[in-house]
């Protein structure tokens, strides 16, 4: 049989959906083969394993003495903060960059009653820690650590990103989720939020909204206005359950958190009270990042929707230049579409 009959026969067989080969691995597969299993949660609804948490708010708040506080109940098996019980006693991995490990870290772990044997932290003396870095994996891998705290993300994003670029930080963002679904692992990530605001808390968090829209869950920290002495946590952003309500702490004079419990609050009213002025320009790109981080839309419907916020038209276009939106004409209109991650 020539060569060239061959050839024909393979054509043939690919041609009625035969081809085998170079096709071991499909690019697809059909969702009835996936086997469905439920979230499974650190704390419910606020903290879910697996999937990446933020944890923002202005400094001074209390978000690292929160996050030591949630080490400490995961290490020795207590309750968390609202009453809910643990799964028994866990190793957490804590990673800080703006305070000591043996001054300041270890007794305020200590402080906060955690079982230091299980909490580790990654050596980064010669080599800074990034988001990126394989040292991540590694020990969540081999510590089998239920979460893994980024203490602030500020101060690990890698040197060639910048925290308002979409493209790259949902890059960035996606292979940690990954690692986070892969090992069942809670990542927090915790973040000052930017001093140039956007009308909403969610937007005025980390930098680009990419950060909060990987994220399965958003909770902000933020004091009672009425009582300076009370802080509460509670979310802005809850996609895997019903949004839970706020839960209030205090500090004590001699260090750690005292719990109050939960409170029935009006939380958009809290988020009011923390929110400043911007600029027209910083109210349109939180918008139209807003209106794009799911879904393309028809060109009209964000001219209409920044319009609604008082952006003009000069304004939506510098924008859309700035966010590298692209443009494409389908059924006779013309959509919008954020960048997608490499």
């Amino acid at each position: 049989m020539s060569g060239y009959i061959i050839i024909e026969m393979m054509y043939d067989q690919c041609l009625f959906g035969k081809c085998e080969v170079g096709m071991e691995d499909s690019v697809y597969e059909y969702y009835s083969n996936v086997i469905a299993e439920p979230i499974e949660w650190l704390w419910y609804p606020y903290i879910p394993l697996g999937k990446l948490t933020v944890i923002q708010g202005d400094p001074g708040e209390g978000k690292s003495t929160f996050a030591l506080n949630i080490v400490a109940r995961i290490t020795t098996g207590q309750a968390m903060p609202d009453g809910s019980p643990t799964s028994g006693r866990h190793v957490a991995i804590y990673q800080c960059a703006e305070d000591g490990i043996a001054d300041t870290i270890k007794p305020r772990l200590q402080q906060a009653g955690a079982d230091c044997e299980r909490v580790a932290y990654i050596v980064d003396d010669d080599i800074a820690l990034t988001l990126e870095d394989g040292r991540i994996e590694t020990a969540i891998r081999d510590t089998h650590a239920s979460v893994f705290i980024i203490d602030p993300i500020q101060a690990f994003i890698p040197p060639d990103t910048d925290m308002q670029s979409a493209t790259k930080m949902r890059s960035v963002l996606r292979k940690l989720a990954s690692i986070a679904d892969r090992y069942k692992c809670a990542v927090i990530l915790i973040g000052h939020m930017n001093k140039g605001s956007g009308a909403k808390t969610l937007y005025r968090g980390l930098g680009s909204i990419d950060i909060a829209a990987i994220a399965r869950s958003v909770l902000m920290i933020s004091r009672d206005e009425s009582r300076p002495g009370i802080r509460y946590i509670y979310p802005i952003k809850s996609s895997l359950a019903p949004e839970g309500p706020a839960v209030a702490f205090s500090f004590k004079e001699q260090g750690g958190i005292v719990w109050h419990g939960r409170y029935d609050l009006n939380t958009a009213e809290l988020m009011d009270s923390i929110t400043v002025k911007t600029t027209k320009r910083e109210r349109a790109r939180a918008k139209l990042i807003q209106l794009l981080e799911n879904e393309d839309r028809p060109a009209k419907e964000i001219y209409a929707g920044l319009g609604d916020i008082g952006v003009g038209s000069r304004t939506v276009e510098k924008v859309k230049k700035e966010l590298q939106v692209t443009t494409y004409r389908s059924g006779g209109s013309w959509y919008w579409s954020l960048p997608k991650p490499k």
